[in-house]
């Protein structure tokens, strides 16, 4: 499924008429943390960081004024991000990012997670600069892999899990 959509990325790029974001998560047992990676245009989050900091000349992958990239981008995922488990909130730690073509790929963690059931995620990145964006999530645990498709009128859902 990742290099299904790692190909619309690429098929879409530069001038990709979509807007949709693609996070994976994957619960690892061993470790026991969330392993969380998002994908994103560069052009589509930078757009949306400039009006979300009232910054219209703002660079993304190229910032200045001594922020770097992650600083940038941190502060805007984890406000439009969050993850629950059994209905508890989870605390997110953001690790970095990388440039993959015209995409970013993020990557954030939850650790020390216990045995849970349900999952709620909300994902608003982007929603409130295109009508038409759309948030895709997988979750994986267990090998068994569950989605949601999240919009502006719709950022937020939850997968059960058998235990």
């Amino acid at each position: 499924m990742v290099i299904l959509f790692a190909f619309l990325f690429s098929f879409w790029a530069p001038a990709h008429p979509i807007h949709i974001s693609v996070t994976e998560i994957e619960f690892d047992e061993k470790e026991k943390e969330l392993e969380i990676m998002m994908r994103i245009f560069a052009d589509d989050l930078e757009t949306s960081i400039r009006v979300d900091r009232n910054e219209p000349e703002l660079n993304l992958l190229h910032p200045t004024n001594g922020q770097t990239t992650d600083q940038l981008a941190k502060a805007y995922i984890l406000k439009r991000l969050s993850v629950s488990l059994d209905g508890k909130p989870q605390k997110l730690n953001y690790l970095g990012s990388e440039l993959d073509g015209d995409a970013l790929i993020f990557y954030i963690q939850v650790t020390q997670v216990k045995s849970w059931r349900s999952i709620t995620i909300m994902n608003s990145v982007i929603l409130e600069t295109y009508d038409d964006q759309s948030n895709l999530i997988h979750v994986t645990m267990k090998e068994k892999t569950k989605s949601l498709r999240l919009m502006r009128n719709n950022s937020s859902g939850t997968l059960t899990f058998d235990k």
